[in-house]
């Protein structure tokens, strides 16, 4: 049974008055059991969410990340952020391959294996991020890039490190724009990851890898998603940011459990 994971992906949001608050109505909204949680603000603000949400006696269990690091451990990389820094800041997880980050910073497959290698290598839990855009969708594509795209990662990083990571399948298309897929269109995508790392890694890690689904995932449409067979979980961006709907996101997956 894959324990359902429910994420939240600040972006480039927030600022420490709102750190406090979230904490505080996270920690109102209750506990959900059987669900993890995880919240991915920006770098800068793991610590203070860690100790707002200790301060707060939030009832939930709630794990941090990052958005993103470099694939390597150190270096003459202005502005970046490696892997280990991020371990040492308090972070648990790291997205890779966001596709904000493959859009406006022009990462590759191949670039974005090597961030999911540094991440295992440092102890961080990688959530790999996967999916189409609308042209690639048009095309009758869709598939194929989400398969590609996994099998780089088998290839450059290894099929153990792809078998350790959560994947979150994020149809570019519904992303920010209030467009969803339908739960039967992301169910069939979902049944593709999973078919994909059983090629590349075998039966074992596809029943356990846990897949999630994100785009544009609201409290109105998360449980219908969540229902689906092959859907895990949610990766949340917009509506992350209201701790109330983030909060009924999780319920909602509770009650899929």
């Amino acid at each position: 049974m894959r324990k359902p994971l429910i994420a939240g992906n600040w972006k480039m949001h927030g600022d420490s008055p709102f750190v406090a608050r979230y904490a505080a109505a996270l920690a109102d909204a209750g506990p959900s059991a059987g669900v993890e949680v995880l919240l991915l603000p920006p770098a800068p603000y793991v610590a203070p969410l860690a100790q707002a949400l200790e301060a707060a006696g939030a009832g939930l269990q709630v794990a941090l990340g990052v958005q993103n690091v470099h694939g390597e451990a150190s270096g003459a990389f202005t502005g970046e952020l490696s892997a280990e820094m991020a371990r040492d800041l308090g972070a648990a997880w790291t997205l890779v391959g966001h596709s904000e980050r493959r859009a406006l910073f022009g990462e590759t497959d191949e670039v974005v294996a090597g961030k999911l290698a540094a991440a295992a290598r440092a102890g961080l839990a990688p959530m790999l991020c996967v999916g189409e855009t609308l042209a690639e969708r048009e095309a009758g594509s869709a598939e194929a890039v989400v398969r590609r795209q996994l099998r780089v990662v088998a290839g450059e990083a290894g099929p153990a490190v792809l078998a350790s990571a959560t994947v979150a399948y994020e149809p570019v298309w519904a992303i920010g724009t209030g467009r969803t897929a339908t739960p039967g269109q992301a169910q069939a995508m979902h049944e593709v990851v999973r078919s994909e790392i059983e090629t590349l890694c075998g039966a074992d890690a596809a029943g356990r890898l846990r897949v999630l689904y994100g785009g544009s995932v609201k409290p109105d449409n998360a449980a219908a998603l969540l229902a689906q067979p092959d859907i895990d979980g949610a990766l949340v961006g917009g509506a992350s940011l209201d701790a109330d709907s983030f909060a009924a996101i999780v319920a909602a997956a509770g009650g899929a459990a």
